[in-house]
């Protein structure tokens, strides 16, 4: 009896069907495209409208005024009031940024090491960070108020006379610096800690067994390990303090201050444009604070480069 042998039929390739456009834009760029249009809607296209208003005599009606060119400009770089509320913010910068660096990265070695109840003393260094400006400025209202405010019933119990925290000139921007530090001191201290659990522990014992004692691992491992987090803390403090506007301005319920000696040039923006009406000068100061901002981003970037720079 004769065998029929069949063979199989020769497998036909199948040609995929080219993928539609979507299909080869890059993963990351989809999931980031909701991102990108509300960073162009909310944060790009504001910052061109308002430096293309500095150069009109806009009114809060929202038509466009008349065209003036850079007499906005010019009059700001002659505005006595622009460069003392400038000059407010440089200083509460200098004043809040080292002691805020300094103290969070105390309270993250004070809480890394073991010790009873540690997770209290962490919850408690990082509630404050939590509360909102109006709630922490009320707090601080009350602790500087004279006669039952808290600070000067400490002090005329220790028989020391009153101060003047919210009505002296020269108190004025160290009382908003201090209710600062005791309210966001807390991000920088979080910050810390993480890096603090990210330096190996086989580094200390190493040096405990050469004989090192807790100053020189401070100095020859913890210090230098948290080189990176010092830089991205100090980078994002100066930042945050330049753009001073909510506590002192809540703290002096928009008053600025006794003789405008605690009123941001945040503040002064917007009484200018709100209070004044001015939407086009308003609009060249907080260009030029904008590019002022800039300028220190860079400077920072320069002076603090990324790791494949280190690297190479």
């Amino acid at each position: 009896m004769a065998t029929i042998t069949t063979q199989a039929p020769a497998a036909v390739p199948v040609t995929e069907a080219r993928p539609a456009l979507w299909r080869r834009v890059p993963t990351g760029v989809l999931f980031t495209l909701p991102f990108l249009l509300f960073y162009a809607a909310f944060l790009i296209w504001p910052t061109i409208s308002a430096f293309g208003l500095s150069f009109f005599n806009e009114s809060l009606t929202g038509t466009r005024g008349e065209l003036v060119g850079l007499r906005n400009w010019t009059e700001m770089l002659g505005d006595a009031a622009m460069w003392s509320a400038l000059g407010n913010t440089l200083y509460f910068t200098v004043l809040s940024t080292p002691p805020l660096v300094l103290l969070g990265l105390v309270m993250a070695l004070l809480t890394n090491r073991v010790m009873p109840l540690r997770w209290l003393w962490r919850l408690s260094f990082f509630m404050p960070f939590l509360l909102p400006a109006s709630v922490m400025s009320l707090i601080w209202l009350w602790l500087y108020q004279p006669g039952f405010g808290l600070l000067n019933g400490a002090l005329t119990s220790l028989g020391i006379s009153e101060v003047g925290w919210l009505s002296d000139p020269s108190l004025a921007m160290i009382s908003v610096v201090i209710a600062t530090l005791w309210w966001t001191v807390g991000f920088n201290f979080l910050l810390y800690l993480a890096a603090l659990q990210q330096i190996p522990e086989q580094l200390y014992e190493a040096a405990s067994i050469d004989g090192a004692g807790w100053w020189q691992r401070l100095w020859s491992i913890t210090l230098p390990m948290l080189g990176r987090t010092t830089g991205l803390v100090i980078v994002l403090q100066l930042l945050a303090s330049l753009r001073l506007f909510d506590q002192a301005y809540l703290i002096y319920q928009g008053s600025g201050g006794p003789a405008f000696s605690a009123r941001p040039v945040l503040e002064y923006v917007y009484d200018t444009a709100f209070t004044s009406f001015r939407f086009g000068y308003a609009s060249a100061i907080s260009s030029f604070f904008f590019v002022l901002i800039v300028v220190v981003s860079v400077t920072q970037l320069k002076l603090f480069p990324s790791r494949r720079e280190d690297e190479r």
